[in-house]
């Protein structure tokens, strides 16, 4: 059993895993670490928008220059590495969503290349720290790339929920609608 299986756990009934490519297409160098309470996953958030826990963003000094102008930004979209994620299902069974469901119409961290993405709460910068609310990841994660969050773009009040239009009705009214 990997390291990935082991922190994931046992595969649940209607999942799937595939065999990974031997080798990477493209490097991706983590700019930093992200510093967060949670250090097992049964104790991390099941997604940001549940969190309102204190977070640190450690950016690689040599990325410094890069911070200029972020704070005059109440949001950042925060990437990082699910480091700690099985690579290998394609079909996941999500805990509460029973079903089972292919792996991009999710946002669960067990994915191919387990990127994540928040867009957290920027309360300030002390050098290369950046304080923000709104993070589901344990402590020590890599940094992808920061971005600034701009409602104009990255606001979308007409998306559609896909299945968990179905699964939230379901939930509310006990039946499918």
């Amino acid at each position: 059993m990997s390291t990935a299986e082991d922190e994931a756990g046992a595969r649940r009934p209607g999942e799937v895993a595939v065999t990974l490519p031997e080798r990477t297409d493209a490097g991706v160098h983590f700019i930093g670490r992200i510093r967060t309470p949670w250090t097992r996953r049964e104790e991390c958030p099941k997604n940001p928008a549940s969190s309102d826990a204190p977070c640190t963003i450690e950016l690689d000094p040599r990325f410094a220059q890069g911070l200029a102008d972020l704070e005059t930004f109440s949001h950042v979209i925060v990437l990082y590495w699910m480091d700690r994620a099985a690579r290998d299902l394609v079909v996941q069974r999500p805990r509460s969503h029973g079903a089972p469901r292919g792996v991009f119409a999710l946002r669960s961290p067990a994915r191919p290349n387990p990127i994540a993405l928040s867009c957290v709460r920027l309360e300030r910068i002390e050098g290369t720290h950046l304080h923000v609310r709104g993070l589901d990841c344990l402590d020590g994660t890599p940094l992808i790339d920061l971005k600034p969050y701009l409602p104009s773009i990255d606001c979308h009040p007409d998306a559609s929920f896909g299945w968990k239009t179905a699964d939230t009705t379901t939930r509310q009214h006990g039946k499918a609608s």
